[in-house]
């Protein structure tokens, strides 16, 4: 009696205080302290009996057992099963199921198993054991084949129906949930409140929170737990709203809310950035005494974090009676979050300082921080006490030290990280393929790719982003159409993230044509769906087809963002419709509701610049309130250089190098404007300056992909296995085209370098090199794609013209600023780039 009532000291004065103790008092007094949560004193008390001389019977046994199942000791628990062998009680049906429930609990499913095949006979608890153990060590599909034999034997109870509901949230199996559904309805079970609130959980965790919404509004009854369910469901599934609706209801019914209710609010709000809600709900937490609970207030810390409020987290956080790890953790990575990865790295050691000891959580927040501010000495920093707390091998952390490596520009450490982990599961591969891409080596992520495949490492919808990203930052046309046929075939072609990605793929790569069929494919359109085709249209020159694809995306009613217009004012610069493009700058603010971002004044100088509005472009980026980034100084440097206005050219020239020393650009072109005004001594002048700053130029590179392997050239290359066979037809093409009136454009050539000299250093040009094996390397007529890392000079875009007339070729050639389509003489730039 006194267990029951949770008076156990009552209970335990009795047993001491009863001059005959027998084995049914000990046993009453072991049951009640496992009962109140105390299974260590219960154990002690368990070993006492035996000391005093009292051998146990089977209900001491079941006792004993629950109470090893209590603080999951399998060592204790083993200790016990021995002694039921040696007393022989191990055949009693009860004594087996209680053997069986403690080594499923304690994590030794397969002892479990063993002892339930040897039982003589099964009862429906026995089933229960061996059925909730599967589900708990997250072994759902093999509890759900023990639930089919079962029914050959007994019948389910409702304690059946909350193990095998519990597999079908783990396995993520609607379909099985359904069936169960249907026996529930057909038992006793069907008016039980935790079976319904399990029903409702399982839904939820399939993804169809619509179904539990409709268990809970038929349960005749419900209590905390059926509230909380639905309201946790509902944070889960991205309904934060829904959430704090049925809140409210849930007070107007005046259910006393606990502490999982608070923690799902509180998710609730972080989903949906809910931060007034989330305000509202702390002081109720207040009010009813929870604000002192270290769940609630890790979780308050968190969405205030993820709300952006990060000065009320740290308040939170401060005020505090007790932090633990998980609290540490939150503020971390809320900092982290926030952007203010450099509180986040102190708050980290500030915990360390405090005697806390940091998880495999800490170290990712950490981390991430150092990634955020590229900072690689902190990130090695951490790297070093990774290795020292010994989480190295953790997949988690060794995923979190690529990807700092890599956002910090050190692509060795990344792979050498990577290549270390004795464990790597998809995340770490997925890590490894992005931060290739990231750091331009999109031909080391696709050599990963299939190392991965190889390997026959499972792909997800992340894989594949990287990927296609890595095909088009090397432009891999036919390699992304290989990624394109395993996309469908794994049915991830229907998830928006990777068909948005599929149409830039495209559009890098020169197939617009692709692009269009994916976008226009694809059921649902996101706004980064439209960007995406708006800036394939951009970049090849469409110009009519961007501002087609812009009015129907205003007629649909998307929200556009900054990037939008960015692709807008592209496609406008690219096609030279000033007016146009005017029209939408300006309307940027007072009808589309966006700020002019730095981009958008870049794309308006490159469109004013281009048009040859050069006066107009240098006011432009005299409004421009703030510090312009370098790429709006080069847009009109370029445009200087085009229209071959030399004061202008070195007065932007000169700002650029003051404000952005390091840019190798600035000095490129301004030494390129003194050379086509033919002043050579400035030219010298600027290039010795640049090697003076040790500032260096990136060789310009072309590459080509021919039958799936990718060709790259240099200027005078001269590594290529067939360069013989590439200079005999550059020197047939080059006669032939002379013969039909090609000119070289000798001005941006050395002055000193004699007149058949200047010609020959033209001729050997990357892109024309790349040409000239595309040519020799396919069939009469086939397309070819030619890619190119820089602005494509006067010259090659000249002679490109000429060669897809002479060889009758449709020539696709990317360079630094767009796509030039090449066809019988006439390039789709319309000769403004």
């Amino acid at each position: 009696m006194y267990g029951k009532c949770g008076k156990v000291e009552n209970a335990l004065r009795v047993l001491y205080n009863t001059p005959a103790r027998d084995v049914v008092c000990w046993s009453a007094a072991i049951s009640a302290l496992v009962k109140c949560g105390q299974g260590e004193q219960a154990l002690r008390l368990f070993l006492q009996m035996q000391q005093e001389g009292l051998e146990p019977d089977s209900i001491t046994f079941v006792a004993a057992l629950n109470a090893c199942t209590s603080v999951s000791s399998l060592p204790m628990g083993r200790h016990v099963h021995a002694q039921i062998i040696q007393k022989g009680h191990q055949s009693e049906v009860m004594v087996g199921s209680c053997l069986v429930d403690m080594y499923a609990k304690c994590g030794n499913i397969e002892e479990a198993r063993k002892i339930f095949d040897r039982m003589p006979v099964r009862t429906v608890v026995s089933w229960n054991a061996i059925i909730v153990g599967y589900a708990k060590c997250a072994q759902g599909k093999m509890a759900l084949e023990l639930f089919q034999r079962m029914q050959q034997e007994v019948k389910p109870d409702n304690v059946t129906f909350l193990g095998v509901l519990n597999a079908c949230a783990s396995l993520i199996s609607p379909e099985e949930g359904r069936y169960i559904h249907a026996q529930i309805n057909q038992s006793w079970c069907n008016q039980d409140i935790a079976v319904h609130n399990c029903l409702m959980d399982m839904y939820s965790k399939c993804g169809y929170i619509e179904d539990a919404s409709t268990v809970f509004n038929r349960m005749l009854t419900q209590d905390v737990v059926s509230w909380n369910t639905m309201i946790v469901g509902y944070a889960k599934c991205g309904q934060g709203e829904k959430a704090l609706q049925l809140f409210r209801l849930m007070q107007q019914e005046e259910v006393e809310p606990n502490r999982v209710t608070f923690v799902g609010l509180l998710n609730a709000c972080s989903s949906i950035l809910a931060l007034e809600d989330g305000k509202s709900i702390h002081q109720l937490i207040i009010e009813t005494n929870y604000g002192l609970d270290e769940v609630v207030g890790s979780c308050l810390v968190d969405m205030y974090c993820k709300c952006g409020s990060v000065e009320d987290a740290s308040r939170v956080f401060n005020n505090m009676a007790k932090v633990d790890v998980i609290s540490w953790n939150t503020m971390i990575a809320g900092y982290a979050r926030c952007g203010q990865g450099t509180q986040a790295l102190e708050m980290f050691q500030q915990m360390q300082k405090e005697g806390v000891k940091p998880d495999s959580l800490t170290f990712v927040a950490a981390l991430n921080a150092c990634a955020d501010l590229a900072a690689l000495e902190d990130g090695r920093r951490v790297h070093w006490q990774v290795i020292q707390h010994g989480f190295e091998a953790d997949v988690v952390v060794g995923s979190s030290l690529i990807n700092m490596y890599t956002k910090c520009g050190n692509v060795e450490g990344a792979s050498k990280v990577f290549t270390n982990m004795s464990m790597r599961d998809v995340i770490c591969w997925n890590s490894m393929i992005v931060g290739y891409v990231k750091c331009n080596q999109g031909d080391k992520a696709l050599e990963l790719f299939k190392k991965m495949q190889q390997e026959h490492v499972e792909t997800t919808c992340t894989t594949f982003v990287g990927v296609l990203n890595a095909c088009a930052s090397v432009a891999a046309l036919e390699e992304g159409k290989r990624v394109h046929a395993q996309v469908t075939a794994r049915g991830f072609d229907s998830d928006i993230i990777v068909a948005n990605c599929l149409i830039d793929m495209y559009s890098k790569c020169g197939s617009i044509t692709d692009a269009c069929k994916v976008f226009n494919g694809m059921l649902i359109h996101d706004v980064f769906s439209w960007n995406a085709i708006l800036g394939g249209f951009a970049m090849h020159g469409r110009a009519k087809e961007a501002f087609q694809t812009f009015e129907k995306l205003s007629r649909e009613g998307v929200e556009m963002d900054a990037i939008t217009f960015v692709c807008l004012l592209s496609a406008c610069s690219h096609g030279g419709l000033v007016d146009e493009g005017l029209f939408y700058f300006e309307s940027l603010s007072p009808i589309y509701g966006i700020s002019a971002t730095m981009e958008h004044h870049s794309c308006l100088i490159d469109l004013l610049g281009r048009a040859g509005f050069l006066v107009e472009a240098e006011v432009a980026l005299e409004e421009i309130s703030c510090q312009p980034i370098a790429s709006v100084y080069m847009a009109l440097l370029g445009a200087c250089r085009m229209y071959e206005n030399l004061e202008m050219g070195k007065r932007v020239a000169l700002k650029l190098l003051k404000f952005y020393p390091d840019n190798v650009s600035s000095y490129v072109l301004l030494a390129n404007i003194y050379a086509e005004a033919g002043d050579w001594s400035s030219k010298a002048r600027i290039q010795q300056m640049r090697n003076e700053r040790h500032v260096y130029k990136y060789p310009g590179c072309t590459w080509i992909e021919v039958d799936g392997k990718v060709h790259t050239f240099v200027v005078g290359d001269k590594e290529h296995p067939r360069l013989s066979e590439i200079l005999a037809e550059l020197n047939r093409l080059f006669k032939e085209m002379q013969a039909a009136g090609y000119v070289p454009h000798r001005r941006l050539i050395l002055h000193d370098i004699e007149e058949e000299g200047r010609d020959h250093s033209l001729t050997y040009h990357s892109e024309k090199l790349a040409i000239a094996f595309g040519l020799i390397s396919t069939s009469p007529g086939t397309p070819l794609r030619i890619f190119k890392n820089l602005r494509v000079c006067v010259d090659c875009h000249t002679a490109t013209k000429f060669i897809s007339k002479l060889a009758g070729r449709e020539l696709v050639v990317r360079d630094g600023k767009r796509f030039h389509h090449f066809s019988d003489g006439i390039c789709s730039c319309g000769d403004c780039w």
